[in-house]
């Protein structure tokens, strides 16, 4: 009995520590952004995982204050970017998912497949190929080209399969009663489909929004360094070739993440509301 109690306490420690441990390396690369992002350069070399002391906001100042306007303008790029990536994206993941929804079981299981494959195959791998279908078709190095690569990748096939896994649990007699009323598809889809599926839409605005921020390959590539840049490779520019400004790269990077924490905490509640749906459907 000893031994039996001796080995579930030691287990539950091994569980406590792998815990802690797996905790502290998701914590830590954000307490090192986060508090570099107000401390000096020479603070950064001597003690990255000190406390700012003293506390200064002269590296969002200067990140601010640069003459490329690079924060500015890569904050109003990635903005632009995202919103009408995410604002496009929904309406046509929503509207393809309940067509889908409503086929039958066969043609249901093919064309999910079909998605599937968007998700299965790795972007880097056909980067090339959209940049140069792009320049065939007049869209190379623009944002129109940005957006389209962008709708037409895995964003649309993660969208879809959130929308038809939670279009599962619509009643059917719902969209049923509303087809003996007369509407027909397109309105049963605005009217009906969509106000259900809000958690849903919560959940991919904010996941596509978070990729789509995030996204550094795409723009470097699609637009190219004369055409202009979005936050993520503005950071990469704003490195030195030789040397680097560590204090004003975490004022950037701090800048660059208050936007998705905020759209996050606007839309918490409908997000969590989400995955709770789904999990206890």
């Amino acid at each position: 009995m000893r031994r039996s109690t001796g080995a579930a306490v030691a287990r539950r420690a091994g569980h406590l520590l792998v815990a802690w441990l797996v905790t502290l390396a998701f914590i830590l690369p954000i307490y090192i952004a986060l508090s570099s992002a107000f401390k000096s350069q020479r603070q950064i070399l001597d003690n990255p995982l000190g406390l700012p002391a003293p506390f200064t906001f002269d590296n969002i100042l200067t990140a601010l204050q640069r003459p490329d306007q690079l924060v500015q303008g890569g904050l109003a790029n990635s903005i632009l970017v995202t919103a009408l990536t995410v604002g496009i994206l929904i309406p046509l993941s929503s509207a393809v998912s309940f067509w889908v929804s409503e086929r039958g079981p066969r043609l249901k299981g093919v064309l999910l497949a079909v998605f599937a494959l968007g998700l299965m195959v790795p972007p880097q791998t056909v980067l090339l190929p959209i940049v140069q279908l792009l320049q065939a078709i007049g869209l190379g190095h623009s944002y129109p080209g940005l957006i389209l690569s962008n709708i037409g990748g895995g964003y649309l096939s993660f969208a879809v399969f959130v929308y038809v896994g939670f279009l599962r649990t619509v009643p059917r007699e719902v969209i049923e009663a509303a087809r003996v009323d007369g509407a027909n598809d397109l309105r049963i889809w605005w009217t009906v489909v969509l106000p259900l599926v809000r958690p849903a839409t919560a959940t991919v605005g904010i996941f596509l929004g978070l990729w789509v921020w995030n996204d550094f390959l795409n723009p470097l590539f699609i637009l190219g360094p004369l055409q202009g840049q979005t936050i993520t490779t503005g950071i990469y520019v704003s490195l030195g070739g030789y040397s680097a400004d560590y204090g004003q790269l975490f004022g950037i990077m701090f800048l660059a993440a208050i936007i998705p924490i905020v759209g996050y905490l606007v839309t918490q509640r409908e997000f969590i509301h989400g995955l709770m749906s789904g999990a206890s459907k």
